[in-house]
């Protein structure tokens, strides 16, 4: 072993703690996001469906709030995108698992 792998080695376990990635990819579908959109979203399905079925029916208003809706979700769904990279590149020395290597 050169200095180098040996300085490294020791630097990652000194910043890392033994912690590594899992294996395996791991994607978008888990336990969490089926526990998100089927359970805690089901309030915002009832007031978008309201939206439109209820009485009296704006359809103009109604797809401006689905518009609001999608607006918002979206930029907090690639500010988090944004910051999980980040995070990955400077706690845990490279891009997240889709963008950057796969498993430890």
């Amino acid at each position: 072993m050169s200095v180098t792998t040996t300085f490294a080695a020791a630097l990652s376990s000194i910043l890392y703690h033994g912690y590594d990635g899992t294996e395996g990819f791991t994607g978008f579908v888990n336990e969490g996001t089926w526990v998100i959109f089927a359970l805690i979203l089901v309030p915002i399905y009832i007031m978008v469906i309201a939206w439109f079925t209820g009485t009296p029916r704006d359809t103009k208003s109604g797809f401006l709030g689905i518009s609001y809706l999608v607006g918002f979700t979206t930029s907090m769904w690639v500010g988090m995108f944004f910051l999980t990279v980040l995070i990955g590149i400077v706690f845990y020395g490279g891009a997240p698992e889709p963008i950057g290597a796969t498993g430890p």
